[in-house]
């Protein structure tokens, strides 16, 4: 079979999760990039044959099967459409799948009236441990679940377009909760219906970060459709390094599982060293460094998964079509709205 021809949009951090992966992949091929900016540098690190300034330039000239959206949320919708109505096989959105629910829409439904598959990047569903964790789950290991909590956090983002409310459509719960928003439904295979939602207010009236216009802090309770409850976190207050927890409790048990600070190794270091974990400040200390990002968060696995998918013509993984994004996206706007409201506020009325 031959291998898949690969376009990213966009060259910063995301745009590198997704080629570190695409390079762990023998059936995609890189072929083009398109960025506004650190483009030669990236397509030179990652030998990327084509570059183009601008994405739409890329998908006129370049043969393309599938790309990556790497690009700030508010981008997301724009590059999409613009990608379905060049003919694309698959189209691969990091989250948040939009800035609003009306952009999200649009996404899916151009994207489906042009039979372009339209995959949502949840890297979480493809973590080992958390696929592992919900083998178990089905098997009966922990009886039925009762509650399920899920966080994203860490220090804050040096990226402007995560730091202003008018580029991301919000703050930490966009940014980092929307992982276990998206997750959480996936793992339980019961959809999110009631939010409670409580948020900083931006600005001032942040806790921490007073420059960024949307939230630093966020959380919410949630009550899933066979009435069991959760509650998931995102927020830029976290000092030490990116803290990704999630819990499951059962009537038989409960699952606990540190996906970013779980690391088998304990190094203790003077002088320190180059890299211990996402946002971490130092190495110096005790610490305990990542083995394999990439792989351990997902990346790996979700891009085989959608090559595969593409290839094979299959629909995209579970928990991770356009779809999916979109009631993504539905919980965190009602998470919004009731820390505005400060009342219960029902999915539903967002899709």
């Amino acid at each position: 079979m031959e291998k898949l021809r690969i376009g990213i949009v966009g060259s910063k951090f995301a745009a590198m999760l997704h080629a570190e992966s695409y390079q762990r992949c023998p059936s995609a091929e890189m072929h083009a990039v398109a960025a506004i900016d650190n483009l030669d540098e990236f397509a030179e690190q990652y030998r990327i044959p084509k570059r183009y300034a601008g994405y739409r330039e890329m998908f006129e000239k370049e043969d393309l099967d599938l790309i990556s959206v790497c690009v700030p949320n508010y981008l997301h919708r724009e590059v999409v459409v613009s990608a379905a109505e060049a003919g694309l096989k698959g189209i691969i959105c990091e989250k948040p799948l939009a800035t609003s629910m009306e952009d999200g829409r649009e996404m899916v439904r151009v994207c489906r009236d042009r039979q372009v598959k339209l995959m949502y990047a949840e890297d979480w569903i493809s973590a080992p441990a958390l696929i592992r964790a919900r083998e178990i789950i089905r098997e009966g290991g922990i009886g039925d679940i009762l509650y399920v909590k899920g966080k994203e956090t860490h220090n804050g983002s040096h990226s402007v377009f995560a730091q202003q409310k008018k580029f991301c459509g919000g703050g930490a719960m966009i940014h980092l909760g929307i992982h276990p928003i998206g997750f959480l439904p996936w793992l339980t295979g019961q959809d999110i219906r009631q939010v409670m939602g409580m948020v900083t207010g931006g600005g001032d009236e942040n806790l921490l970060h007073k420059h960024y216009t949307g939230e630093d802090w966020a959380a919410a309770l949630l009550t899933f459709e066979n009435g069991a409850r959760g509650f998931v976190e995102g927020n830029y207050i976290t000092c030490g390094g990116m803290d990704d927890r999630i819990e499951i409790y059962g009537t038989e048990g409960n699952i606990h599982v540190d996906l970013t600070k779980g690391s088998p190794l304990s190094v203790y270091s003077r002088p320190g060293f180059d890299y211990a974990v996402e946002k971490a400040d130092f190495t110096h200390g005790w610490t305990q460094p990542a083995v394999d990002e990439f792989m351990s968060l997902g990346y790996v696995n979700e891009i085989a998964r959608f090559v595969e998918c593409v290839q094979q013509g299959n629909p995209p993984p579970e928990g991770t079509s356009g779809e999916d994004g979109l009631k993504a996206l539905a919980v965190t706007f009602a998470i919004y709205e009731s820390a505005l409201s400060g009342q219960l506020v029902e999915v539903d009325k967002y899709l």
